[in-house]
């Protein structure tokens, strides 16, 4: 059985293009991806080490296809130690990452994001999701922070654990154009921008760009290198491959 760990748009052009494919199960950590792919294979859940591993025991995995959130590296990580530990093939996919132009502000990590957030003053708009509202309200200080999640319970639920006020919560379902970013940017007044670098698909080179057109500074959380396959074509060829030898 072969195991896609899923959360990408990716994951689900994925999904389509190998519907004839019967020997694969594939997961996501939270309940809106039900609305993103109509399979019943797919399994919704997070799960740390131990739960992976009863995961593979379970239904019988012997192939890893991860493609999960590029900022995801807990997922990665665990996944790759449970392949490790059950002796059983990992594959990756990454997405490239993005030529960030030097005007903007490029920070290694969250901590480092975190750390820049209390130097500065004015509208910060961020485009990270909800998994870090709680990092961020504590540098706030007297900015106004605007945060733009997916319109999800789990999301909705996080802003309300920090007392986010509803003004300050945009919830909206992307991919976004240069134009929309920049109607959004330029309603909420923004001073900054924050964004990771989750490449073309994510969309981060429309928030540049809206960015530099509105004159507001970009603020760019990088992420980790890590070694794996860019294309989603030879992803698919190689489950193909795998799934005609049935090892």
């Amino acid at each position: 059985m072969i195991w896609i760990i899923g959360g990408t748009s990716e994951a689900r052009e994925l999904i389509d293009n190998i519907e004839d494919i019967e020997d694969f199960i594939i997961t996501s950590a939270t309940e809106s991806e039900r609305q993103f792919i109509n399979s019943s294979k797919l399994v919704v859940g997070r799960m740390a080490l131990d739960k992976m591993l009863q995961f593979i025991e379970d239904k019988n995995i012997n192939l890893i296809i991860d493609l999960s959130h590029p900022y995801a590296k807990v997922v990665s990580k665990n996944a790759k130690e449970a392949s490790k530990t059950k002796n059983i093939k990992y594959i990756r996919y990454i997405r490239c990452k993005t030529n960030i132009p030097s005007w903007a502000v490029y920070l290694k990590d969250y901590s480092e994001c975190i750390s820049y957030l209390r130097t500065i003053s004015g509208n910060v708009f961020f485009t990270t999701g909800s998994k870090n509202i709680g990092d961020f309200e504590k540098v706030r200080g007297k900015n106004r922070f605007v945060y733009r999640i997916l319109p999800a319970l789990e999301s909705i639920e996080e802003c309300k654990k920090y007392n986010i006020h509803m003004k300050d919560i945009v919830a909206i379902l992307g991919p976004f154009s240069k134009e929309f970013n920049k109607a959004m940017f330029r309603e909420y007044t923004a001073d900054y921008v924050v964004m990771k670098d989750s490449g073309k698909k994510g969309g981060v080179l429309e928030r540049i760009e809206a960015c530099k057109e509105l004159g507001i500074t970009p603020v760019v959380i990088g992420r980790y290198e890590e070694e794996g396959i860019e294309s989603l074509e030879e992803i698919e060829r190689f489950i193909r491959n795998y799934n005609m030898k049935g090892e």
